[in-house]
């Protein structure tokens, strides 16, 4: 027998297009770029092996030292053409108040990381439509500052050779600091452009601010890296420009996800939006539905 062929009235074959594979693909991308709810063990893995990378790659980061000496050498110049050398005067300030500047030792030793977990674990409890994509900023941010270290080794204020800046964190011997004591050999001390303590306390006060219901917690958030500036100078652990450094990969991270998501974390829907059984039956007629139940803006 030969074979049969189905055409139209007017004797043309129907096209019998391909959609399957193409829906298939639109609809892994579709559900990429859509956030979805935070699974725990899974963030708490993640933070982990990301954490635990970034440190590694950072101090696998050559000690340039004497490139970083010179980078150091220029910004200071630079500061000083531009009047805005105002790193020594503050150290030595601070410095002549024990109490405060022990204080802001361990500020600079800690709260760089309890406040940001802080901020995650709040954003993931209260805010988990907007956890993913506020998460990516801060990973995007972090991943593009190894690439500041690798690319210009810095020192910090307190090592620069025959500057009369006070290294706070070994005059005062602040206990768990990177910084000073036995710990200071596992960690890059020419790693200091651009500022992670700028980068990661900025998103933590921008997200409190933008998020929080309570007016004097919002006002925290804005104060919480304004006092930061004021702590990484007051130690000698950056230059001021080191600052801008950070806001710049801050910049670069709420490009990345915006650009992902389509919107900037803070204008995504406060919860993951609850959608409809894919065939869900339709109600009277007895066709299939696909359509998912419309997000609602919290």
């Amino acid at each position: 027998m030969g074979e049969r062929t189905v055409s139209t009235q007017d004797g043309r074959e129907p096209a019998v297009p391909n959609t399957l594979a193409a829906e298939t693909e639109k609809g892994f991308i579709r559900r990429s770029h859509t956030p979805r709810r935070p699974r725990l063990w899974f963030e708490i893995l993640l933070i982990a092996v990301s954490y635990w990378t970034y440190s590694l790659i950072r101090n696998a980061v050559p000690e340039q030292r004497a490139e970083a000496m010179r980078n150091a050498d220029w910004i200071w110049r630079v500061e000083h053409g531009m009047g805005t050398a105002v790193e020594e005067w503050v150290n030595h300030t601070v410095n002549s108040v024990t109490w405060l500047i022990v204080g802001m030792n361990y500020y600079y030793a800690t709260l760089h990381f309890v406040v940001t977990l802080g901020v995650l674990v709040w954003l993931y409890r209260g805010h988990p439509g907007r956890y993913a994509a506020a998460r990516l900023v801060l990973f995007a941010t972090t991943g593009v500052a190894l690439v500041g270290y690798y690319l210009y080794p810095l020192a910090p204020p307190r090592l620069m050779n025959g500057s009369r800046f006070v290294d706070t964190l070994m005059v005062h011997q602040t206990w768990g600091s990177m910084a000073s004591g036995d710990l200071k050999h596992m960690s890059n001390q020419y790693a200091a452009m651009p500022s992670m303590h700028i980068g990661w306390s900025v998103w933590c006060g921008l997200t409190i601010f933008a998020l929080a219901s309570v007016p004097w917690v919002r006002v925290l958030g804005l104060l919480y890296p304004a006092g930061t500036l004021v702590v990484i100078v007051a130690t000698a652990n950056h230059f001021w420009l080191d600052a801008v450094g950070g806001i710049l990969c801050l910049a670069f991270g709420f490009t990345v996800a915006w650009l992902w998501y389509g919107a900037l974390p803070y204008a995504l829907p406060r919860r993951i939006p609850q959608r409809q059984p894919e065939k869900a039956k339709g109600k009277g007629n007895g066709k299939e539905s696909d359509r998912p139940l419309l997000p609602t803006r919290v």
